[in-house]
């Protein structure tokens, strides 16, 4: 996927001025696709030019004028082109994993350390997740359409954080009974 779908979808959901987009990838597309303020801004540019989106200068009183972007039909035939297209499965590719397969070449402890900071990393998103899916999604039997799809991109984040805390404590308990032996 290219940063250009992320921002589309995310265009399509609610228009928005580059730094409003940026806050979105900040706060929810991001956990799924992150894009710094930078890339966004010169794929909106980018975009513009493919003519996958407009922008709309609006005026401000005391501050700069901001542009307001919103999907074009080239941006919508884009989308449903990507929609459309077969995507390779994702790879696990996990530089976690590669640490803790080469622990014993180096500081075992060292490693451990890094584990339980990402335990605590993913913890943390986890429960951000749960909050989000509280807040925004109390009642998922009577979701449908784009909320739907929303909240089981959301529930897919909650697995993958649950199941990397939980492969963090098992490799933390593994490691700390190696080190006791």
């Amino acid at each position: 996927m290219a940063l250009e779908h992320a921002i589309l979808v995310s265009l399509e959901e609610r228009p928005g001025t580059g730094y409003e987009l940026a806050r979105r990838f900040g706060k929810s597309i991001g956990f799924f696709w992150a894009a710094t303020h930078q890339q966004i801004y010169r794929t909106l540019k980018r975009m513009v030019g493919l003519g996958w989106v407009t922008g709309e200068e609006i005026a401000q009183d005391g501050r700069p004028d901001k542009r307001l972007y919103r999907v074009a039909d080239a941006g919508r035939v884009e989308v449903a082109r990507w929609l459309a297209e077969a995507g390779e499965p994702t790879t696990l590719r996990h530089e976690l994993s590669v640490k803790v397969r080469g622990a014993s070449l180096g500081d075992v402890a060292a490693v451990t350390a890094e584990v339980a900071r990402h335990r605590d990393v993913h913890a943390q998103r986890l429960d951000a997740f749960l909050a989000i899916e509280r807040r925004d999604f109390p009642d998922p039997t009577a979701l449908a359409g784009q909320r739907l799809h929303q909240y089981l991109v959301l529930r897919g984040g909650v697995r993958a954080e649950r199941a990397l805390v939980e492969w963090c404590d098992e490799v933390l308990a593994a490691m700390r009974e190696d080190d006791r032996r």
